[in-house]
């Protein structure tokens, strides 16, 4: 295990795709480039098993903290066994206390020999519906569930139209107004304005992402930030308008955003955080509207296992799980408005 030398990492998006996991756009060079302005120093680490994304922040009186989102790039838990007894090992001699990992492995996968942690998750996605694109459109129609055809038809005969549009200053304000109006509703924070402009014009001008617009009778109705990143494509971001002025319009918009993934090689979209497989159908949850909305391209829930630590010093890393991450990331958040990772 090793750092990336300068020319590997400028030829980073062409590394990462080779994992065993086919890639993740969060490991990818973008997004966490995007993350230097919230404080965090990036490092890129290869080993024999995968190329790592980390994140990193010094915590007084710990030491570093590793953070590798949707990392390491791995697809088996034999090959997870294998870069975490290397990656401890290369952590502790780079005074880091823990680290914090995401693989992309189901949730009932045992990892009880690995001396990893379950710690809350970060990203959004640890339950999520995934809509296999391998086959022809024609097909992947055919296997949407009934109220996702009906949605999406209706909303195409009743005159709904979709644009693919440039990510300029203007469309990244008339998509941040729309996700702010979805958030005030649904309940949910988001982070400052200029992040999302900097996320969609950084992704877009480097051809891997894609903002789409949908229009009913001149008027729109709803937005999404798609990504595509080696053979796999994220719907990053959706948003609507909460007066309900036709039926379907979300859904038209999301096959639009399929057909767009489709043509750009994807085999796998993820639409990006559901409730748990097992709180899928509690109304009290406050996922269950995307939920609804989501298993209605794809019944099944991917549960993964989510966030997990690896603690490298022992009574620090308990230190930190225990009391200082919950107050580090609540002053954060009231000084920031915004996640702490």
């Amino acid at each position: 295990m090793r750092f990336a030398t300068t020319d590997e990492v400028a030829h980073w998006d062409e590394i990462v795709p080779q994992n065993p996991d086919s890639g993740n756009v969060l490991q990818g060079y973008i997004f966490t480039d995007l993350k230097r302005a919230s404080g965090w120093t990036i490092r890129h680490i290869l080993c024999d098993t995968a190329a790592m994304t980390v994140m990193e922040k010094r915590i007084p009186l710990l030491g570093k903290l590793w953070y590798l989102p949707k990392g390491p790039g791995i697809a088996t838990t034999e090959q997870l066994a294998a870069v975490v007894d290397e990656l401890a090992t290369f952590a502790r001699a780079h005074g880091v206390f823990t680290v914090k990992i995401e693989p992309e492995l189901p949730l009932d996968t045992d990892l009880s020999s690995l001396g990893l942690v379950k710690t809350r998750p970060i990203q959004y996605n640890s339950s999520t519906v995934v809509v296999d694109l391998h086959d022809d459109l024609e097909a992947i129609m055919a296997r949407l569930p009934q109220k996702g055809r009906h949605a999406l038809k209706r909303a195409e005969r009743d005159g709904v139209t979709v644009e693919l549009v440039d990510s300029t200053p203007e469309n990244c304000d008339l998509m941040y107004n729309l996700f702010s109006e979805t958030a005030t509703g649904a309940g949910f924070t988001i982070r400052p304005r200029q992040y999302y402009h900097d996320f969609y014009q950084r992704f877009s001008e480097a051809g891997q992402g894609q903002l789409f617009f949908a229009y009913f009778e001149g008027k729109l109705i709803a937005g999404a930030f798609a990504l595509i990143y080696g053979h796999k494509s994220t719907y990053k971001d959706g948003a609507s308008i909460r007066e309900k002025i036709t039926y379907g319009g979300s859904h038209y918009l999301q096959w639009k955003v399929i057909e767009w993934a489709k043509s750009r090689g994807s085999v796998a979209h993820d639409l990006c955080g559901t409730p748990p497989a097992a709180d899928i159908a509690d109304p009290q949850h406050s996922f269950y509207g995307l939920g609804r909305f989501k298993t209605s391209f794809n019944k099944q829930v991917t549960d993964y296992v989510g966030a997990l630590e690896l603690p490298i010093r022992p009574l620090r890393a308990k230190l930190w799980m225990r009391y200082a991450e919950k107050l580090v990331r609540r002053l954060y958040f009231k000084r920031h408005h915004e996640s702490y990772y």
